[in-house]
């Protein structure tokens, strides 16, 4: 069943570049991406609105051509369109590619971090076991070498969010990578930006638990290759991070 499952999520996911590949640019033409984009998932650029280029270049004191480079970037992550005589304009959400990074970005900026939280709970339910049983069966010495790196860092965070942060997706990474399966650790654009406001909220809001503990079970797992033991000590952990957005009120109890 678990297999059918994630079959039937990879399927669905389709795990190609344009779907999950971050923008590489910088300095204002990146400022102009981000800043249309997050105004677009966080609904201040309704389904369907015509951009005024002109009077959107001199709100932002940019160029037309800026403009039109930004729009293109939109374009590509299915944000915006254009037509003949109608211009340019947002697209309905179900147009939108939802797995890309900058898009997992901009929403939790725009203040949509709730949706975001409960639904990538729902994904690791599904997928993270099976990359632990699989890290499990395949890994290598370097694997463990990066999974116990990060878990060091993990310990060393303290009170840092940031760093905590950085350290958990550093692992779950090293998991996704000890597959030894590419569209797996391609992965890692999807789950790291949410992951990573995950933490930080759960830093912010309580008083959490070392999660350590619960890591290394899995890491003990994996180095000694025991496949059903890494699914069911990672089911354990991502249940106690759904328990945590529960506490935190972000996802509903029937989620857990």
């Amino acid at each position: 069943m678990a297999t059918a499952r994630l079959r039937c999520v990879l399927a669905s996911m389709i795990f190609e570049e344009r779907f999950v590949a971050r923008y590489s640019g910088r300095g204002l033409h990146y400022q102009v991406v981000r800043h249309l984009g997050t105004r677009i998932v966080d609904g201040r650029f309704a389904e369907g609105e015509v951009f005024d280029l002109r009077a959107l270049g001199a709100e932002l004191d940019v160029s037309l051509t800026v403009l039109r480079e930004a729009f293109k970037v939109l374009a590509s992550k299915g944000l915006v369109d254009a037509r003949q005589r109608r211009g340019t304009f947002v697209r309905a959400r179900s147009a939108w590619n939802l797995l890309d990074a900058d898009l997992l970005d901009w929403r939790v900026d725009g203040g949509d971090a709730e949706t975001l939280l409960r639904d990538l709970a729902d994904l690791r339910s599904v997928i993270e076991p099976a990359v632990a049983g699989r890290a499990a069966l395949r890994r290598t010495e370097a694997d463990l070498a990066a999974a116990e790196a990060a878990l060091t860092a993990m310990a060393e965070a303290g009170d840092d969010a940031v760093a905590a942060a950085e350290a958990d997706a550093a692992f779950h990474r090293a998991l996704l990578l000890a597959t030894g399966n590419e569209l797996f650790a391609r992965m890692d654009l999807l789950l790291e930006p949410a992951l990573r406001a995950r933490d930080r909220l759960v830093h912010a809001h309580l008083s959490a638990d070392d999660p350590v503990p619960a890591h290394r079970l899995v890491l003990a797992a994996v180095r000694d290759r025991d496949a059903p033991r890494a699914e069911a000590v990672m089911l354990e952990l991502l249940a106690k991070a759904t328990e945590d957005l529960h506490l935190m009120g972000t996802i509903p109890a029937e989620s857990r």
